[in-house]
């Protein structure tokens, strides 16, 4: 007789902390559910990068003096210039300018210490393709100006300081 009463009363303790557990539970429900949703529907919707986001570099051909500091600081050697010495004006003279984003660790050493700052970093960070070779880019995509996620009309923007 005993044993059934101190079994019943470990039955009744634990149906208790049970029922206590599912409350605690139902009242982080509960928290949760007066929260604004935090997913967006992508392609239809996009954040606005932050100001000091680090997206696509953008390059200026005509800017650009080819002294190869990008390519000392960058730490991968990345950028790849090619110039040749002009025989008019006995300087350099680039010829092409190129960066590989499939390897690019998107640091901003190339952007920081550019001496005539013909190298910016855009707010562009859709560069997803199905061909990494694509990815390499000459100086002619390199000066190609993205689109910003502000002036597409086609899209919602939705400000990265409200999440």
């Amino acid at each position: 007789m005993f044993s059934t009463v101190t079994g019943l009363m470990n039955y009744s303790e634990q149906a208790i902390q049970a029922a206590r557990y599912i409350g605690q539970g139902f009242m982080v429900t509960l928290y949760h559910m007066n929260r604004l949703p935090i997913t967006i529907q992508y392609p239809y919707e996009k954040l606005i990068p932050s100001e000091r986001f680090r997206g696509r570099i953008h390059f200026e051909f005509d800017k650009c003096i080819a002294c190869e500091v990008c390519v000392r600081v960058c730490p991968i050697n990345l950028p790849v210039v090619d110039w040749k010495v002009g025989i008019d004006i006995g300087k350099k003279r680039l010829e092409n300018y190129s960066i590989d984003f499939g390897i690019c660790i998107f640091c901003g050493n190339c952007v920081e210490y550019c001496p005539t700052n013909c190298l910016a970093m855009t707010e562009e960070y859709e560069l997803s393709t199905y061909d990494r070779h694509e990815l390499n880019y000459d100086h002619i995509a390199l000066g190609r100006l993205p689109i910003s996620a502000t002036e597409d009309l086609t899209i919602r923007t939705i400000l990265s300081s409200t999440y």
